[in-house]
């Protein structure tokens, strides 16, 4: 994957989801930059180790995490992709339920590859 290449982004966007749905610790912290920060739709804020701790020891499960229309842009080593999704989650043995949301998350290529280094969510109101 190269700089400028859009479609692998986006891809990457959606392995990315699908090692957090998975629970794939190991494939999720290669993609997430050690700098990494997340936004959660509540306003949380957590750094990589936070986030994928909670999702290692089950206090977050990714029940369901379905992109839709990724739309990515590079410009040289940095990259973002933006997309709706329909997720439901279980935080703290609470379901939220199927809801749809924004996501954008920000890229930069670290060491010869991807990584995201922002993430942010927001609900979208029914």
């Amino acid at each position: 994957m190269g700089p400028g290449d859009t479609a692998d982004l986006a891809a990457l966007e959606r392995r990315r989801l699908k090692a957090l749905v998975d629970a794939d610790i190991e494939t999720a912290w290669c993609i997430h930059a050690d700098d990494f920060q997340l936004v959660t739709p509540s306003g949380s804020a957590h750094t990589k180790t936070e986030y994928l701790g909670l999702i290692e020891r089950g206090e977050i499960k990714y029940l369901v995490w379905e992109p839709i229309d990724i739309d990515a842009r590079v410009n040289g080593d940095a990259g973002c992709v933006r997309y709706q999704s329909r997720l439901n989650i279980v935080v703290d043995g609470f379901e939220t339920g199927m809801g749809s949301y924004w996501h954008t998350d920000y890229y930069e290529i670290r060491q010869g590859r991807w990584q995201v280094v922002f993430s942010q969510a927001t609900a979208i109101a029914n």
